[in-house]
């Protein structure tokens, strides 16, 4: 597919663009960029005209300036500003991802229209917070290397790598890609958000898809955020691991389909 490289916030913030329609957000993991969307892009380059925001320290985005949800959403914020989305625009997001398209939706309900949410938690129980600060210190002393391995075997489930044996290679490549400073920053974002509380605030149609054999993010987590947000629907993939649209592109679309109209 062909991509237009665009930037906001005098180049702090890229994103690449493709397809025509009605305007998609999309924001990926944190133990992925944005192109574990690609199998998923040609059907939804269709009806949408794309925007694919490369998170601080992915692809060329600066490093935010403080380890804040705050600041992540007020970067978002400036995104939509400069690239011109409109307010009926359908917010995508996976893992770290989800949970900032979370808090942006609850932040700015009136810039979107709907919201997806794949594969993400409003609030991380305490294992899996502790779990963030052990990765932080092993990237502070020892880089992305540290924690690249293990990472990249929590994106997908085990029947696809023992499928796709390559794909360990592939996560951990796109994991020594990142600027480690952003993620350490990510990883304090996601011990001290707590989303939980305001979730019966939020008026925007949402949609929770996810991974039944998510390790990062299990479903019971991805299902309090669609138990506490009003007429919330979940759709749970058999079989999937963290990164839905990477794993299991057909099953993705066929879950999100009917909600986003394609």
């Amino acid at each position: 597919m062909q991509f237009e490289q665009i930037t906001a916030g005098h180049g702090s913030l890229t994103a690449v663009r493709t397809g025509a329609g009605r305007d998609l957000v999309v924001l990926h993991s944190l133990l992925a960029d944005r192109s574990a969307f690609d199998p998923v892009l040609p059907v939804l380059a269709e009806k949408f005209r794309i925007t694919l925001i490369n998170l601080p320290g992915f692809d060329g985005s600066l490093p935010a300036m403080l380890a804040l949800m705050d600041a992540y959403v007020a970067t978002i914020e400036d995104g939509f500003d400069e690239f011109g989305i409109a307010t009926d625009a359908v917010l995508m997001g996976n893992g770290f991802g989800g949970t900032v398209a979370l808090a942006f939706a609850l932040a700015h309900p009136q810039r979107i229209g709907k919201l997806v949410v794949s594969d993400a938690a409003a609030c991380f129980p305490p294992a899996g917070r502790e779990a963030f600060a052990v990765m932080a210190e092993k990237v502070a002393d020892g880089g992305l290397g540290a924690v690249a391995e293990i990472a990249a075997k929590r994106v997908h489930s085990p029947a696809y790598l023992a499928a796709h044996p390559e794909a360990i290679e592939q996560r951990k490549q796109v994991l020594l890609g990142i600027d480690p400073r952003a993620f350490q920053a990510a990883c304090r974002i996601l011990q001290e958000t707590d989303l939980t509380p305001l979730l019966h605030h939020l008026r925007v149609p949402t949609l929770v898809v996810c991974g039944e054999l998510d390790q990062a993010t299990p479903p019971a987590l991805n299902k309090v955020i669609a138990n506490k947000v009003p007429a919330a629907r979940y759709v749970e993939l058999p079989g999937c691991g963290h990164c839905p649209p990477l794993e299991q592109p057909e099953a993705f679309l066929a879950a999100i389909k009917p909600f986003v109209e394609i």
